[in-house]
């Protein structure tokens, strides 16, 4: 089967199939009709795969795994593509990823799993807005207290300095909570974090605290 034939297989399952988008996308996405799809590699197959998934409109696009085996060219043609359809209607992709970068440039809503339990859900501008990386230095201190706030995640000391990351960050009462807990703290500094950074310190923090289980 050619990608042309393809999309002519593909075209009457779908009342809704708009014919003016799969051609637009098949330009973008490159895809020669008379290419026979055996004979296209993984990332133009992917291509077609989302071209005559797309084409109809879907209310709902499920993805799991989608940028596995995908070059960065391949990747941001995709992900233009998604993007293309969000722009034009009311409509939902379910990614399912551990490429945390790629998920950022797509997700206005993230949730994070670990061993199969949803463990948040929320708005991805409300995720980064609440986690910052704090960083400080402590004059005397030799080492972190024992007991700590749950909110400071993945707590470190190397020398005077310390670092964690604050999982419920207020501007005022954050930098209140660390001059209480740590009262001789001095430079404290708070820095945004990327979707992938909050996801490995919240990683990190549930495999700390049960070493068995695994996240996603």
């Amino acid at each position: 089967m050619t990608v042309g034939q393809l999309i002519d297989y593909s075209r009457p399952m779908y009342p809704d199939w708009d014919a003016a988008f799969c051609k637009k996308l098949r330009e973008q996405f490159d895809l020669p009709l008379d290419r026979k799809l055996k004979n296209l590699s993984r990332g133009m197959k992917v291509k077609a795969a989302l071209l005559v998934s797309l084409a109809y409109r879907p209310r709902l696009l499920v993805l799991d795994e989608p940028f596995t085996g995908l070059d960065p060219l391949v990747r941001d043609e995709f992900i233009r593509g998604v993007l293309e359809l969000s722009d034009e209607g009311n409509w939902t992709v379910f990614v399912s990823s551990h490429d945390i970068d790629e998920v950022e440039r797509l997700a206005d809503w993230v949730g994070v799993i670990n061993a199969g339990s949803l463990k948040l859900a929320e708005s991805a501008a409300e995720l980064q807005a609440r986690f910052r990386r704090i960083e400080c230095v402590v004059t005397q201190s030799a080492r972190l207290p024992a007991v700590l706030p749950e909110s400071w995640l993945v707590p470190e000391m190397a020398g005077h300095t310390v670092r964690f990351v604050e999982s419920r960050y207020e501007p005022e009462s954050s930098e209140a909570e660390v001059r209480q807990v740590l009262p001789d703290a001095t430079q404290i500094s708070a820095s945004a974090m990327s979707l992938r950074d909050i996801f490995l310190a919240l990683a990190r923090t549930y495999r700390a605290a049960n070493p068995s289980e695994t996240n996603s």
